[in-house]
């Protein structure tokens, strides 16, 4: 019934309707006279105005039951479609990508994994590698996979920090998968390569369950669940390629400064100990600044660790670390050194570069060098150097 049929019926009905409540029609016979009477004016008056006769109206493709179910469909799409953008933490969809859930476009095969004890591989060691949810555990005689499959873990502490630590692995060839680790298999929608990507270093806490405070468990049907945003195939893949070429590269220059860092350390501790060098205590180099940060004067507090010299403590901590009343705290200044005696075994020991000034927990020991004896620059690299840090750790520790 299309929209002019359904226009006519519905004036029929209601003029209809009006007409025997103004009648006062009580009976079958009269009603159904009523219905006839209406219904013949109605068709009069269309045909007087060169309309076209109910009858004689094309059928429509769809009904009137039909398109309301469709509308409903859309409208169900759309609300999930939305609620899976929401859950999937994503603002817009690229033209041409698809926005679904894994158990939709990818396969999951648990069936190819094979929990084994330490023990019982103990007896099958081999040339094949057995992986758990972040990488390889060991090595045994056999394979049950082959191919290129994405893993993803079941369970663990990883889900905890995913910027930091790696949630899938992307493993080809001949291997062996235990039951902490889910293995998907690429389809024509969607690649193990982009699933490896989309999934590497994504926040999932939000949609899986927790076990306690520091686990959280991903069982099959959440996996299945999980919203992922799907390009095209050929797309998938030149994405894959691009961000592959950046991975080598990155651990290529990686690579390279760990070279150069060993050549600059071994450069440094030749040059200072080149036979010759007159040797002095450090003693007679330095004096202790015991300053004082009377009325609180500074505010900013400092903290030394071993790897990055001195530093804000909210770069460290996640809450304050200061005391409330920091007069009694040690103020250093620019140039000068300060350590932790209860850390300096680890190496916490560094010059201060960053700021003018700032303030250090009184346990802190913070010294000044006489420059006109020493400069300051090639006592600092001696500092940094691998003999006077052994030396240090040394004489914490005797």
């Amino acid at each position: 019934m299309g929209s002019t049929e359904l226009a006519a019926n519905l004036f029929r009905a209601t003029q209809t309707e009006d007409k025997l409540k103004r009648d006062q029609v009580s009976n079958k016979r009269q009603a159904n006279q009523t219905h006839f009477e209406v219904g013949a004016k109605v068709r009069t008056t269309i045909e007087e105005l060169g309309g076209t006769m109910p009858e004689d109206l094309p059928t429509p493709e769809k009904g009137i039951l039909q398109l309301a179910r469709v509308q409903k469909k859309l409208e169900g799409v759309k609300m999930k479609t939305e609620l899976l953008k929401k859950l999937g933490r994503i603002n817009a969809i690229p033209a041409g990508w698809k926005f679904t859930t894994v158990g939709k476009v990818c396969k999951i095969r648990n069936d190819l994994r094979k929990p084994l004890s330490t023990e019982e591989r103990s007896k099958i060691q081999g040339a094949y590698p057995y992986y758990g949810p972040t990488g390889v555990l060991d090595f045994i005689d056999h394979h049950l996979v082959e191919g290129q499959f994405a893993l993803i873990g079941e369970d663990g502490d990883h889900f905890l920090k995913p910027k930091q630590k790696a949630q899938t692995l992307l493993v080809d060839g001949k291997f062996n998968v235990n039951n902490h680790a889910h293995l998907i298999e690429g389809t024509d929608e969607c690649s193990s390569e982009w699933f490896f990507l989309y999934f590497h270093h994504r926040d999932i806490t939000h949609l899986i369950s927790r076990q306690g405070a520091s686990r959280y468990k991903l069982n099959k049907d959440t996996l299945s669940k999980l919203p992922i945003l799907v390009p095209p195939l050929n797309e998938q893949l030149k994405i894959y390629k691009l961000f592959t070429s950046w991975d080598n590269a990155i651990e290529k220059t990686e690579a390279l400064i760990a070279a150069k860092e060993k050549q600059f350390e071994w450069l440094t501790s030749n040059l200072i100990n080149r036979a010759g060098h007159k040797r002095k205590p450090t003693s007679s180099l330095m004096s202790e600044v015991s300053k004082r940060n009377k009325n609180s004067a500074i505010e900013r507090v400092l903290s030394v660790t071993n790897h990055s010299g001195f530093i804000l403590p909210k770069e460290q901590f996640e809450r304050r670390v200061a005391s409330e009343n920091v007069s009694n705290y040690k103020v250093v200044g620019k140039g000068q050194y300060a350590y932790n005696p209860s850390r300096i075994n680890v190496g916490s020991i560094a010059r201060l570069d960053n700021w003018e000034n700032g303030i250090l927990s009184p346990m802190y020991v913070v010294f000044k060098l006489d420059t006109t004896k020493v400069c300051s620059d090639y006592f600092l690299h001696c500092l940094n150097s691998s003999e006077a840090r052994q030396r240090i750790k040394n004489s914490a520790q005797g």
